[in-house]
């Protein structure tokens, strides 16, 4: 896999694991079916996928250029920022439009 296509990679892979908590509002982890979740538990759910995407980067680095690069805390507080925005489409979905789109059902 040349370093194009692991960067692709990447970027799908962060889109979807940084909305899959407020998509999925009944599972926890996308196995655990549960009735209701509040805000707080999507967000450590969202932070856990922020960490396995960070740990799928290292290993895609590894693997496509042979070595890790240094990084110093910047690095992983722009990756944060960029994972929340990746977020805010399923944020939004599930705490203001999903309760619009029921409003205008009833």
């Amino acid at each position: 896999m040349d370093m194009n296509q692991a960067v692709w990679l990447l970027l799908a892979t962060a889109v979807i694991l940084a909305n899959i908590p407020f998509i999925l509002s009944n599972r926890l982890f996308i196995f655990i079916k549960v009735p209701h979740k509040s805000i707080v538990v999507d967000l450590v759910e969202w932070f856990v996928y922020f960490c396995i995407t960070g740990l799928f980067a290292y290993l895609l680095e590894k693997k496509s250029m042979g070595h890790v690069a240094p990084q110093d805390w910047e690095f992983y507080a722009i990756n944060l920022f960029l994972f929340i925005i990746f977020a805010f489409p399923g944020f939004i979905y599930r705490y203001s439009l999903k309760q619009h789109l029921s409003k205008g059902k009833a």
